[in-house]
């Protein structure tokens, strides 16, 4: 079947369908992000197709369509637009037409915050009165707070000491969430804590990781790098990826904690998420990398 033909075939079978980067928990770039805010005001249900993971149809769709961007949303086998036309369309409730269904009534989210985050926050606030705290999410589960003013459509949540704000896209994605404020070695600052987030890459200090070692904590620490560099400077927990790590990690418990490790953590960063997307549940990557471990936790391993 030519790629033209499955393109045809998917706007056939599906009522409506996102041409996008990345998937609709983990879009890939803001415009697809945007895209899919707009849709989840409407439905629960859509299919989607990653152009990222699928080249031949990311080239394909341009020319299908005579539309040069992605994302692309068709619906009923026609194709509506994109991300602009999309966003614009939700502000004058024509998006509601084109679908053939209201916007989802959303309800007010159950939103917990400790007492150690609702201090930090009134000690940030420099402003008169009790603080107003906008708490978004993102379509990539990004958390956001800042100060801000309360907005239309915004739902409102008293605390005792501050005031949340939600906005509608958000408050979705927000229900059940816990925020706190956490000052521990090598990190101090806001911890959130969303049980609807989609599993993704999360550091992890090079002070924390040498507290999991010293403890005992089961982890799996993995090295990227080269034999090269590990003659240079390793952490002797460390096994090496190649040919180790490539062996065990594709049996591995999903829900196993592995660690990913190279110089800076750029290299660590693309594998620790290439074991994510292929179903790994528990994948954290160290902040820094070894040269972090050297400055932080052992001076006499090398830095290069």
């Amino acid at each position: 079947m030519s790629v033209e033909d499955r393109i045809r075939e998917i706007v056939s079978t599906n009522k409506v369908v996102l041409f996008m980067k990345g998937t609709r928990s983990a879009p890939q770039c803001g415009f697809s992000a945007r895209t899919i805010e707009a849709l989840d005001d409407y439905m629960d249900e859509y299919h989607t197709v990653d152009v990222i993971a699928d080249p031949e149809i990311r080239s394909a769709i341009k020319t299908f369509t005579s539309w040069p961007t992605i994302p692309q949303l068709y619906v009923d086998g026609e194709f509506v637009g994109g991300c602009d036309i999309i966003t614009e369309m939700n502000r004058s409730d024509e998006l509601s037409k084109v679908l053939g269904v209201s916007k989802q009534d959303v309800s007010e989210p159950v939103i917990e915050i400790t007492d150690a985050a609702v201090a930090a926050l009134s000690e940030y606030w420099d402003g008169e009165g009790a603080p107003q705290v906008r708490f978004k999410v993102s379509p990539r589960f990004d958390n956001v707070m800042e100060f801000d003013e309360k907005q239309p459509g915004d739902f409102v949540i008293p605390l005792e000491a501050i005031t949340l704000l939600v906005d509608r896209a958000s408050a979705r994605r927000a229900d059940g969430v816990t925020i706190d404020f956490v000052s521990e070695p090598g990190r101090t600052g806001f911890r959130i804590e969303n049980p609807q987030e989609p599993p993704r890459v999360k550091l992890v200090s090079a002070a924390e990781l040498k507290s999991w070692l010293d403890e005992g904590k089961p982890i799996f620490l993995i090295d990227v790098r080269g034999e090269e560099e590990r003659a240079i400077a390793k952490i002797d927990a460390a096994k090496p990826l190649v040919p180790e790590g490539n062996a065990i990690l594709p049996s591995m418990d999903p829900d196993a904690v592995v660690v990913f490790q190279c110089h800076h953590g750029a290299r660590s960063m693309a594998a620790a998420q290439h074991w994510l997307e292929h179903g790994l549940r528990n994948v954290y990557n160290l902040e820094g990398g070894i040269d972090a471990w050297s400055l932080n936790v052992d001076a006499d391993i090398e830095r290069y």
